[in-house]
């Protein structure tokens, strides 16, 4: 059995991801700040007859993250697909004339060092898995390709990760690893048509069965 890795696992999107792989045979890990929090969310999922374990980590932390994502693949098995989703901080968002160097680096760290970290541990793994097998998929909001001026850490933040993202795409999709990226303009919305957190998931199942789109996105309220 092979895993997915949800970096940001939350009751919200990633509940619903962690339902929607498993339901084809994914094992899941978690991977969140908060080990209590994860467990409560695993034993809601185990009861749903899903296998998955937390595995608390910094996304700020680099060697953190590493560490977890090991965990994963020693605990679930190797991590097919990795999603990278984690919630940014609300002091990320400040308007662009008050953000000093300073209120960049969280942003940064958060936004651009941790997937970095996270790719380099899950590529060997994925390489092994063979062509056609493995998955990157990030997860942003509106900002990472229309920035606002009010939320200056993760326009400038997931501006980098999208240019990264689509650098992986390039490069991996040569070896047969799909990266993609979900943008989701606004907030989710549980019972909505296109925004409840079971339709994004069928969205990013989807991107990585069919490994043929880079940059799909869903548009703001």
């Amino acid at each position: 059995m092979t895993s997915i890795a949800i970096i940001g696992a939350g009751r919200g999107l990633g509940a619903a991801v962690a339902r929607r792989f498993a339901a084809e045979g994914f094992a899941v890990g978690l991977i969140s700040r908060h080990q209590g929090r994860l467990d409560a969310l695993a034993a809601e999922l185990t009861a749903d007859g899903v296998q998955a374990q937390g595995f608390a980590a910094n996304v700020r932390d680099p060697a953190s993250i590493a560490a977890a994502l090991e965990q994963v693949t020693e605990t679930l098995g190797p991590i097919e697909v990795l999603q990278y989703s984690p919630l940014p901080q609300k002091d990320f968002m400040r308007p662009v004339l008050e953000t000093t160097p300073a209120d960049l680096v969280g942003p940064v760290e958060f936004s651009i060092y941790g997937p970095v970290a996270a790719v380099h541990q899950v590529i060997p793994g994925m390489r092994f898995l063979g062509e056609n097998r493995g998955t990157i998929l990030f997860v942003n909001g509106g900002s990472a390709v229309t920035p606002g001026r009010n939320v200056t850490g993760t326009s400038v933040a997931f501006a980098g990760q999208a240019a990264y993202a689509e650098l992986l795409h390039e490069v991996l999709g040569e070896e047969g690893i799909q990266v993609s990226q979900l943008i989701i303009g606004g907030r989710i919305i549980e019972g909505d048509d296109e925004k409840d957190p079971a339709v994004l998931a069928d969205h990013l199942w989807n991107l990585h069965t069919r490994r043929d789109t880079f940059r799909q996105q869903i548009s703001a309220d």
